[in-house]
């Protein structure tokens, strides 16, 4: 059987949903996430693990999802449920199924585990091998050590997830707040540190990086405010946790339209130039910013970036054209 690994989608917005209320479920359909994912973990009662896996996977399965990416978040390997969540969802409703949000992890012989279980799996239910990813989430000291063996462990491995609340509960930060500087450090970010190791982990191996929630859910502000400060670092999205905050995910995590707009400019504008006809510079102007190849990657990212968000240039505004824009041009104009 054919091994297919998707392609990345859009995560900007990832709600969490608990698996054992099929009304909220319900609620999620048709919200403007870009993935949704059903927990089995941490929003699910021990007694209630077991119905709440066929609640799920019913769910999985029910019209009104859209291009939402459907994910379902499984207890880790130190519990006794695991083997039984993902039996239960991916025999049930595995062709449904787009990823599995693996909790804890901290060794590459985790995601192994759940890859081979994955592939009996697929293979017994049809499926194409490979299909359905795998997100690991980073939760502690260890898993954040040993972070480079997590991202290639399996070729399923599609996102590396931040998990906050444990990571803080892990390495002992003075704060009860989920997220929030804790009081007393005072001169940078008590998170800078592991946010930037998952992301340089996620980029380097080709995945996608996404921050953990904030829990105060009426406080928008404060969410915005986090979400903004993963973003400016590079994180592609951010768990949500109540409708209210998608909408601001969805915006903060896509590029600024004045900047969509730039990126094509430069991205055109060098295009031009490094041709023949152009005079093969490899240096230009491109208003008052002097743009080489390094800053052409950027570009074509963010290009990239807004083609996958649905984003174009504003209106029918044209590249500026060297022969007519005194702003446009080589190093020497």
């Amino acid at each position: 059987m054919t091994t297919t690994v998707p392609r990345a989608r859009l995560r900007r917005s990832v709600l969490a949903v608990p698996g054992s209320s099929p009304k909220m479920m319900r609620k999620a359909l048709g919200l403007p996430a870009d993935a949704v994912f059903l927990d089995l973990e941490d929003a699910v009662a021990p007694a209630a693990k077991a119905q709440a896996r066929i609640d799920v996977a019913d769910a999985l399965g029910w019209d009104g999802w859209g291009t939402q990416l459907r994910l379902v978040r499984v207890n880790d390997w130190t519990t006794e449920a695991t083997f039984r969540d993902v039996l239960d969802v991916v025999g049930r409703a595995g062709a449904h199924l787009d990823a599995l949000v693996l909790p804890k992890v901290r060794s590459a012989g985790e995601v192994q585990a759940l890859d081979l279980l994955l592939t009996q799996l697929e293979r017994e239910s049809d499926l194409p091998v490979g299909r359905i990813g795998i997100e690991p989430q980073i939760e502690d000291a260890v898993g954040l050590l040993h972070i480079d063996a997590v991202a290639t462990a399996s070729p399923r491995v599609q996102t590396l997830v931040f998990g906050p609340g444990d990571f803080m509960a892990d390495v002992g930060m003075r704060t009860l707040t989920v997220g929030e500087q804790p009081p007393g450090y005072e001169r940078g970010d008590a998170y800078h540190h592991v946010l930037m190791t998952i992301l340089l982990s996620a980029r380097a191996h080709g995945l996608q990086a996404i921050d953990g929630p904030w829990v105060q859910v009426r406080d928008t502000d404060g969410f915005t405010r986090a979400a903004r400060h993963s973003a400016a670092l590079g994180y592609d999205g951010k768990w949500v946790l109540h409708p209210s905050q998608i909408d601001i995910a969805n915006e903060t995590f896509s590029p600024r339209q004045a900047d969509v707009d730039r990126a094509h400019d430069i991205v055109e504008t060098y295009r031009r130039y490094l041709s023949v006809d152009g005079g093969a510079r490899g240096a230009v102007m491109v208003g008052d910013e002097m743009v080489d190849e390094a800053g052409h990657r950027m570009a074509r990212a963010l290009v990239e970036a807004a083609d996958a968000a649905g984003m174009v240039r504003s209106g029918s505004r044209p590249a500026p054209d060297p022969t007519t824009d005194p702003q446009a041009g080589t190093m020497e104009s």
